[in-house]
């Protein structure tokens, strides 16, 4: 019978939590309306993990304090959600009211929280719905972007500054013959064209236009010995951006070019019969040498096979 209106002694009476939140861990302190401890304990900065403490039926709970901090957005989304009155209190109020603790430590920071919330020592901060800290989230990172941007552009700019070049890719790309038959060629886009331009830089250095493509790494690598002989996966020597940017043609060219012609009808026929990797290799192969080959014609590029052979 004691132990009944004990029970509903202590339902009735209005209790105060402090949560002193890290990344890993919070510590919680429960205390009475007359500031008496009832009850401390760690539990993982998980929702789940304080919603397993703080829903007890045994508290009733008048506030629940926390420090505005990294997590204290998610957390104060799900404890308001789960209807405990949660508060957010303002960082350096929060600290100019425990600095006058002798001993700084996560159990004793608990414990001065949970008896700001007991006096009513404390400035809420706002916390922003979720649908606002979304939209926050997007207009920061749009920022960091930004200046990432700006800052990458400058020090390009910079450096090219001492060759004597002031204007951007496409600027150059426009001004240049060579990348605009080369930009002819579907998948074939203003830094492939340039990327290519620099790197042949004089076709004449290549007997043919079929060296091109192992010059690229863009060939089986052989192996002989004796009567051993086998056919492996591409060499990958020579310029490695240059082979990448090939292989990014050759790839928009297949899957996002919705023109059609004899070249992408060519790869399409070997990805039926070998698989898309390995025609989207054997294309960009391909497109070195075709690309040397306009280069030194000077001709663009050609859709139909019957224009192309003659």
């Amino acid at each position: 019978m004691c132990g009944l209106k004990h029970q509903k002694e202590k339902r009735s009476m209005d209790y105060f939590a402090g949560l002193d939140v890290s990344v890993k861990e919070t510590s919680v302190c429960v205390v009475d309306d007359a500031g008496k401890i009832v009850r401390e304990t760690r539990v993982a900065s998980e929702p789940e993990a304080l919603l397993q403490v703080l829903t007890s039926t045994i508290y009733r709970f008048k506030r629940v304090g926390l420090e505005a901090g990294p997590l204290s957005q998610w957390l104060y989304s799900v404890l308001a959600e789960a209807g405990l009155p949660v508060i957010c209190v303002e960082t350096r109020h929060m600290r100019a009211v425990l600095k006058a603790q002798i001993n700084k430590t996560d159990r004793n920071d608990g414990r001065g929280i949970a008896q700001m919330m007991r006096v009513g020592l404390y400035r809420p901060v706002h916390v922003k719905t979720l649908g606002s800290q979304k939209l926050r989230v997007l207009l920061t990172h749009r920022k960091l972007l930004q200046s990432k941007a700006i800052a990458i552009e400058n020090d390009l700019r910079a450096t090219l500054r001492n060759f004597g070049l002031k204007v951007g890719v496409l600027a150059i790309v426009r001004d240049d013959d060579v990348c605009r038959r080369l930009m002819t060629i579907p998948g074939v886009g203003p830094v492939v064209a340039l990327t290519y331009r620099v790197t042949v830089d004089v076709p004449a250095r290549f007997r043919n236009s079929k060296a091109v493509g192992a010059v690229f790494g863009l060939t089986p690598a052989k192996y002989q010995s004796g009567e051993n002989e086998r056919t492996g996966a591409i060499s990958r020597c020579g310029d490695e951006m240059m082979r990448m940017m090939l292989y990014e043609a050759a790839q928009s060219m297949l899957v996002r070019s919705t023109k059609w012609s004899w070249l992408k009808a060519w790869a399409m026929k070997i990805a039926r019969h070998r698989g898309m990797k390995k025609a989207i290799v054997a294309l960009a192969r391909r497109l070195a040498v075709i690309m040397h080959r306009m280069w030194v014609d000077g001709t663009e590029f050609r859709w139909s096979r019957e224009v192309a052979a003659a």
